[in-house]
């Protein structure tokens, strides 16, 4: 099985597709998601099939350590105009980790003679070299980067309107199905345990997909917040991955987690500093957060939230594979399916009015896992791995019930279900039809 297998069609239909566009094209997405392939072998291909000169195309890798030295703006400038070809036909410049260009003083600039709200003009960054190869004529530029602080966050200011993101994730189920050669249920089996890396995907042998999976957060991902962020404590990075990863789907909040760290690791720390770290793992797309949101009163919810993992191998490995809980590892591959299809995701939150046993009206809060919004529309969705009886039916289906509306409802069971639709209007159906089959969420 051959990574060129691997369903990325998508992805790169929409970098063909916006070619000679004007805008700064920029991949985004966790490290070892798939984004230089993608780039440099899958589009590279497409236009050296479509007849572009090699000689044409402009590589650059700052993970590289020959090119190290273009980590340096002004040297990154100089290396791609003396590689750029002087004739009237388009030049490709592919710059893969982009954030990992520093930003440099400019010559003859003293920081002391300038106001310091006015001393990021100071520098010149990678942004500033983005937009001058934008204006030159025949120069399409498409980048790479894993962190959405400087990326993602800051497209419409920093390129001026002039860049398109495009995000990749890790394989999602159909990906991984389609070049598995396992049949639907193993193949679903294999994906809850290992997840959708590329490369661990790729690999055959369990122990050597295991090792790849943990090595990424100790040789990869926590060194990465490390440096980017200036952490002197790794410790309490650690810790706050290890919270994170034993709690995906449950909500939390910075506060419910400095206690966490407290009485399992003997950790004292803050909320504020808290925040930071979650801040830091969401920049570097290692988790999403999905907000609360009352759907009768239309407003969002500041805490809690709710935190999922990027790739669900991933999360599985930094817990030595001990949680694997399916009901929270499926509640997470069909979070991970949503945001990969273009979705806007929410939890949902519905407040009903109760009556006890003594007649006392109290107002109680029922969850909806997933608000969906895909344009103007809104489904619901519902994760239910099993449901053994009609108590847990009831539990299931009375947030849906509860909301008195016309949009449509989704109990997403465990196994291969057919859509089916009760009296209700609800319908239920198997996670891997679900996965597979994408009208299901829109028909």
């Amino acid at each position: 099985m051959k990574e060129l297998e691997f369903g990325r069609e998508a992805y790169l239909k929409a970098l063909i597709e916006r070619k000679h566009n004007g805008l700064v094209k920029i991949v985004t997405g966790i490290r070892r998601c798939g984004k230089s392939y993608l780039l440099s072998q899958l589009f590279k291909r497409h236009l050296i099939e479509s007849g572009v000169s090699s000689d044409h195309i402009v590589e650059i890798n700052l993970e590289d350590k020959k090119m190290f030295e273009l980590r340096d703006p002004n040297k990154l400038y100089e290396y791609i105009l003396e590689h750029m070809s002087e004739s009237q036909k388009w030049t490709y410049v592919f710059i893969d980790e982009i954030q990992l260009c520093r930003k440099v003083l400019q010559p003859g600039v003293d920081l002391k003679m300038i106001a310091p709200e006015d001393r990021d003009t100071a520098y010149i960054t990678f942004y500033d070299i983005l937009n001058d190869l934008m204006k030159r004529p025949f120069v399409d530029v498409y980048v790479t980067g894993s962190n959405s602080r400087m990326l993602s966050k800051d497209i419409a200011t920093n390129f001026r309107d002039r860049g398109f993101e495009i995000r990749l994730f890790p394989l999602t189920f159909s990906e991984y199905y389609r070049s598995s050669g396992y049949e639907k249920m193993e193949a679903f089996e294999r994906y809850l345990i290992w997840g959708g890396m590329p490369l661990a995907a790729l690999e055959r042998d369990d122990t050597a997909r295991a090792n790849y999976l943990k090595g990424l957060f100790s040789k990869v991902y926590l060194k990465d917040v490390k440096e980017r962020n200036k952490l002197r404590n790794d410790h309490i990075a650690e810790n706050v991955l290890n919270a994170l990863c034993s709690s995906v789907g449950s909500l939390t909040n910075p506060n419910k987690l400095v206690k966490t760290l407290d009485s399992r690791a003997h950790i004292k720390t803050t909320g504020r500093t808290m925040k930071k770290y979650l801040d830091y793992f969401e920049d570097a797309f290692m988790f999403s957060k999905a907000d609360r949101y009352d759907v009768r009163g239309k407003r969002y919810l500041e805490y809690p939230k709710k935190y999922y993992a990027a790739d669900i191998g991933l999360r599985n490995a930094r817990l030595n594979f001990r949680q694997t809980e399916e009901s929270h590892l499926m509640e997470n591959i069909i979070y991970n399916e949503l945001i990969a299809r273009g979705c806007n995701v929410d939890v949902g939150v519905v407040e009903i009015l109760k009556k006890d046993e003594n007649g006392k009206k109290t107002m109680r809060q029922l969850e909806i896992d997933f608000v969906v919004n895909v344009g103007l529309r809104k489904i619901y969705v519902q994760s239910a791995f099993k449901i053994s009886d009609d108590e847990k039916l009831k539990q299931e289906t009375s947030p849906l019930q509860a909301q008195k509306d016309f949009f449509k409802r989704i109990v997403v069971v465990s196994g291969l279900k057919q859509p089916q639709q009760d009296e209700n209007g609800i319908i239920y159906v198997g996670i891997i039809p679900f996965l597979l089959d994408k009208s299901i969420l829109l028909d």
